[in-house]
């Protein structure tokens, strides 16, 4: 068996595993580790062939290859970064001892000073949804029909319904499309789309793709094989609409029907999670309820950019190597951060004090309904921390905020967000 000792080791070699390992070296850890399952480093950015990433990190439109080569030729290129791919992580002990096995190495034990959770996130099977019908071949996540098309050189199919509007769906109706297929529809259960807007115009409205909101599939025809499906509308309560249902022939249905942070090793740990995210409860150094574990990217919460992605494995690499090494302040408080009116989540969920002088917190949050016209407040007790107006906030786009912590009282019992309307009070 091999065992090794690091300072920082990274659970997840996605784009929040790489910027983590790269910032923890820059802040002074020696020897960092990476933890990979896959074959090889990138995660789901390998198969996102489309362009549309980078723009906020490098100022340039990349593909997903493009964006993960740039970082993984960073890692590669720093001999104090281990990389193990292949390498499925089996256990983490609170003494941060993390047993792994390989195909190459067997079983690995290795030990760290700080570790770092980067797991990112996994789709919603129909299983999770609970379609009624049959069982029959051709229903594929989007995500799992993405990597057959662009990784693997087949088609799930020739004439596509997708359920859900989230991104991955958007972009495999146009994928699918230029591929030659036929996208039948996208039915949507909300009222609204859940992915990003140029998403919604590329994807469908350039390609003439109906978009079906308020609507759900009711039933999967066919025993051998998908021969279609039912769609009804739904009212408010998402409750079937009588009388609304009608039939789209396909041969393949695509679900992208939500994200779930990949939190199994969290849970073990007993790691304070949020109900609403399912990922750890972190403050602004990305460090959850137990010391000396951090996490970051969509482990934490499903982000619409890969640009914060890679901002919150920067945050966690660099907190990690400055526990690593004993200079991560310690907290002697915290002031939580509460998502009320308006706002569904909150990133970080509290603040560690004291905090250095000058220090900025940036805060992630996402609406709960599209609003437009809307004001963006974050108070304490003692008043107004930051007062934004936005022209328009949808729950598919992520809302970013930063707050001095110097306006900030020891004093205050927690920060509250909320987004409102302006016709209902917002400035």
């Amino acid at each position: 068996m091999n065992k090794q000792f690091f300072d920082v080791a990274i659970i997840g070699g996605g784009p929040a595993g790489l910027a983590a390992a790269l910032s923890a070296r820059k802040a002074g850890a020696k020897q960092v580790v990476i933890l990979e399952r896959d074959v090889e480093l990138g995660g789901i950015l390998q198969q996102c062939i489309h362009n549309g990433f980078g723009l906020h990190r490098f100022q340039e439109e990349l593909t997903g290859p493009g964006y993960a080569g740039r970082f993984v030729r960073m890692v590669r290129a720093d001999t104090g970064i281990t990389v193990y791919t292949e390498a499925m992580v089996l256990e983490v002990a609170k003494d941060k001892t993390i047993w792994a096995v390989s195909p190459t190495l067997g079983l690995i034990q290795l030990s760290a000073r700080a570790v770092i959770f980067a797991m990112g996130c996994r789709e919603r099977t129909r299983g999770a949804i609970r379609i009624p019908g049959y069982r029959p071949a051709g229903v594929f996540t989007a995500g799992a029909a993405q990597r057959m098309v662009n990784m693997e050189g087949f088609l799930p199919g020739k004439n596509i319904v997708i359920l859900g509007s989230g991104d991955i769906g958007l972009i495999m109706a146009r994928r699918m499309t230029l591929e030659g297929a036929k996208v039948q529809a996208v039915v949507e259960l909300m009222p609204f789309s859940n992915g990003l807007t140029r998403n919604v115009v590329q994807c469908l409205e350039d390609f003439a793709i109906p978009l079906h909101l308020s609507h759900t599939i009711t039933f999967v025809h066919g025993r051998e094989r998908v021969t279609g499906v039912s769609v009804a509308a739904v009212d408010a309560n998402r409750c079937i609409v009588p009388g609304s249902e009608f039939y789209l022939p396909c041969d393949c249905l695509l679900l992208s029907v939500g994200l779930i942070p990949e939190n199994e090793l969290s849970r073990a740990m007993d790691i304070c999670l949020d109900g609403l995210t399912n990922g750890p409860v972190v403050d602004q150094y990305r460090q959850t309820c137990v010391s000396g574990f951090f996490a970051a990217g969509n482990v934490v919460h499903v982000h619409d950019l890969v640009d914060f992605v890679s901002e919150e494995g920067d945050i966690a690499g660099r907190s990690a190597a400055l526990f690593a090494n004993g200079e991560l302040p310690l907290e002697k408080q915290y002031i939580n951060v509460k998502a009320e009116t308006g706002i569904r989540t909150v990133v970080p969920q509290r603040i560690s004090l004291p905090t250095a002088a000058g220090e900025k917190v940036r805060l992630f949050m996402r609406a709960q309904e599209p609003l437009t016209r809307s004001t963006l407040t974050i108070t304490t007790t003692a008043g107004k921390l930051v007062e934004r107006k936005l022209p328009v906030a949808k729950p598919g786009e992520m809302i970013v905020a930063d707050i001095s912590t110097e306006k900030i009282s020891p004093d205050s019992q927690e920060i509250i967000v909320t987004l409102l309307p302006q016709s209902l009070g917002g400035a």
